[in-house]
């Protein structure tokens, strides 16, 4: 981290491309450098110039003669390789590279790119950037970008990839008296990355949060690594741009076309503890609320409010951030009877009116604080006569804070509630215009200490209570790679999850009519045929599966139909027979699934299965390893699962068999890197216990017969502490 303490607190600094031309980059970054209160040396380098702004110049860094800490170069692309290279040659510990132009471009600009990496590393120079605004730390009154303004002082580290953003955000938070420790576009990062600054920043006394607007992300591993060391002590906020799903339209399977690249951010983002927001205020009404208040332990909200309409609205958003309207108990509807009008809701949220003055907001707010139910209290105030918004947030700062439950605010209005807005702020009340961003943050902030649970589950490298046999699943892959092929046959498909413990359906082959009758015989009726072809992933698109087959006649029929149809479909298939199965009948058919991510590697999926599942996408994304805490959590987290665990008068499920099958699946995963996509769909299930119906796996050409470091194509190891 030294030289990241070069970079982020220099005492000398070098504007290589410094210009006194009104309008430039290098004109801009000068300035904003020798116009401020910055103690330390700043040094302009112009090989045309021998002084700027009356400052002598230097043609390098090089003749400079003292030691630099900091270059901040701005000059046109083709020229940076050389200059980074005079920047190791002087020693300089790290800098931070302005000029656009480089990978982004194409042949040329990756060029240039390579040479820069090649002597960064050479001489261990730290890089921000390129293609950056640069970075402002406003502790040391040092703005070393091209922005305009400084920013406010506080505690916040902001990381930025987009430079055009960083100076949107820059004029809102002086408007809005936003304060940061760290303000930084890191652009392109050949260098530093995200994992770098959380790395960094986590340890910086002066701050407490760190918030991030992110494009892309090149090292998950590194990335996740970082935040889940960080992120226990130190809340992470992301705004993560790009909700794209392009990438599983080429998918084979139905894990491939539902697990999108962005579900996938969402389940990783929540392994490391890092909350996701959705828009850019969130991002900083969230840091905001968890800077000022303690995390809620559940999402119960009450409301408090003078007017009923934005009571209605606040509870619209709860539920559609799926938080819960706290119950009242009947202890606190006595209590609120005795101090509110007859007239009052009586319910949550409670509307204590119009007329309501201080003593009537304080009075209502001890007695729901002080109700079980209830984890968190947002009150509500508009401009009203009897109203007086200072006076009410005085008494709201005055509360005990003993309660350790969360307090919201939402001053609706403009002047009239001015003066009552910096006080709830002052006294660490977080402050909303709307109860609408008000839920929005108290969603993102329960979000955040529910993520804090999964930080302590960490599976272990050894998977316990059952013994999978790796070796035969190996040796499963290796004829089926010498067969030249990435698709495994159902049957081959099947036996891997037997050897790992998952229950299957007993499975016989027949190559003729005659054979499909003796095996539905041996069975017996009712039985399923379906086709059996590694060219083959949806049975059902092509007529390759009857069900309920009830008699021989049936089950002589149905071998041509099954055969002749897929012929039809697909001519060239490789149809190696028709597999023959007991007709299976259970109350649920549930997806588990699993598929690599190009960003975060294999991604569980589990949820509602069947041939519909692609339609009511009732599912939800873990990254193995799992654990049977982690298992819970993803069952819990689909719709489904309300039936699973008993619903009116059907019975519950074996739900913990559940869990277990989801464990045994991660480790099958993680110690496959071969395996690029895998279903089972449908896993049967009732009360009686479930078994899997039908199974695809995909291999990954990338991997086949190539070294691999157990464990290294996921993005938590399972042996991270």
């Amino acid at each position: 981290m030294t030289n990241l303490d070069k970079i982020f607190n220099p005492k000398t600094i070098a504007v290589i491309g410094a210009s006194d031309r009104p309008g430039s980059v290098g004109n801009a970054l000068l300035e904003n450098l020798i116009n401020s209160d910055y103690h330390g040396t700043v040094y302009p380098v112009n090989i045309k110039r021998s002084h700027i702004h009356a400052i002598k110049a230097f043609k390098t860094v090089k003749d400079i003669g003292e030691k630099i800490d900091l270059a901040i170069i701005a000059t046109p692309a083709p020229g940076v390789p050389q200059i980074i290279k005079e920047c190791g040659e002087a020693g300089v510990s790290g800098a931070v590279i302005i000029s656009a132009g480089f990978i982004e471009t194409g042949q040329g600009g990756e060029k240039l790119w390579a040479e820069i990496l090649k002597t960064i590393k050479k001489y261990k120079i730290r890089v921000v950037g390129p293609n950056c605004l640069g970075f402002i730390k406003p502790s040391l009154h040092l703005n070393a970008s091209f922005a305009s303004q400084m920013a406010l002082p506080g505690k916040i580290s902001f990381i930025s990839q987009s430079g055009a953003l960083c100076t949107s955000i820059l004029d809102w938070s002086i408007k809005n008296n936003v304060g940061f420790s760290n303000f930084i576009s890191i652009g392109s990062m050949i260098d530093m990355d995200f994992a770098d600054l959380i790395d960094y920043f986590g340890q910086d006394k002066k701050t407490d949060s760190i918030l991030i607007y992110m494009e892309s992300l090149q090292n998950a591993r590194k990335f996740l690594a970082a935040a889940r060391r960080f992120s226990r002590t130190k809340p992470i906020l992301v705004l993560k741009a790009g909700r794209s799903n392009e990438g599983a339209q080429a998918a084979k399977s139905h894990t491939g076309a539902m697990a999108g690249n962005d579900a996938v951010f969402d389940a990783a983002f929540a392994r490391a503890g890092i909350v996701r927001v959705g828009t850019i205020l969130d991002l900083f009404h969230s840091a905001k609320a968890l800077a000022m208040q303690p995390q809620p332990k559940n999402n119960r909200l009450a409301i408090i409010t003078n007017a009923g309409g934005p009571g209605v609205l606040a509870i619209d958003s709860l539920k559609y951030h799926q938080g819960q309207v706290a119950h009242l108990s009947k202890n606190t509807i006595a209590k609120l009877d005795k101090i509110l009008p007859p007239a009052w809701s009586r319910s949550n949220p409670v509307d204590i009116l119009g007329d309501a003055d201080s003593v009537r907001y304080q009075k209502s707010i001890k007695a729901v604080l002080a109700d079980k139910n209830v984890d968190a209290i947002l009150t509500i105030l508009t401009p009203q006569a009897m109203t007086d918004p200072t006076e009410v947030a005085k008494k709201l700062v005055a509360l005990p804070k003993k309660s350790g439950k969360t307090l919201l605010a939402s001053w609706m209005g403009g002047e009239q509630v001015a003066r009552g807005r910096q006080i709830l702020e002052k006294g660490n009340i977080p402050i909303y215009r709307t109860p609408e961003d008000a839920i929005s943050s108290f969603a993102n902030i329960y979000q955040y200490s529910k993520n804090q649970e999964l930080l302590n589950e960490t599976p272990g490298a050894t998977p316990h209570a059952f013994k999978p046999k790796t070796k035969e699943n190996k040796k499963i892959l290796a004829a089926v790679v010498k067969e030249g092929r990435l698709v495994l046959t159902e049957a081959e498909a099947k036996l891997m999850l037997a050897n790992y413990d998952i229950p299957t359906i007993e499975s016989h082959l027949a190559k003729t009519a005659q054979e499909a009758v003796k095996q539905a015989q041996k069975i017996g009726f009712p039985v399923v045929m379906k086709i059996l072809s590694p060219d083959l992933t949806h049975k059902t698109d092509c007529g390759g599966l009857i069900i309920d087959i009830k008699s021989e006649e049936e089950a002589k029929a149905a071998f041509p139909n099954i055969v002749n149809s897929v012929r039809k479909h697909l001519p060239k298939a490789d149809i190696r027979g028709v597999l023959v199965e007991p007709m299976i009948k259970k109350k649920y058919e549930l997806m588990i699934g699993c598929k690599k991510d190009s960003i975060f590697g294999p991604a569980i999926l589990f949820g509602m299965g069947g041939v519909a599942v692609e339609i009511f996408k009732d599912t939800t994304i873990g990254l193995p390893p799992l654990n049977m805490a982690l298992a819970m959590r993803m069952i819990k987290e689909t719709k489904i699962y309300k039936l699973l665990k008993g619903y009116r008068n059907m019975p519950r499920v074996d739900i913990a068999s559940i869990q277990f099958l989801l464990y045994k699946f991660s480790y099958l995963v993680s110690d496959f890197p071969e395996i690029k996509e895998i279903d089972i769909n449908p896993f049967a299930v009732d009360e009686y216990g479930g078994i899997a119906l039908d199974s695809k796996i995909i291999l990954d050409k990338k991997v086949i017969d190539k070294p691999i470091k157990p464990y290294s194509h996921l993005v938590i190891s399972p042996t991270f502490k």
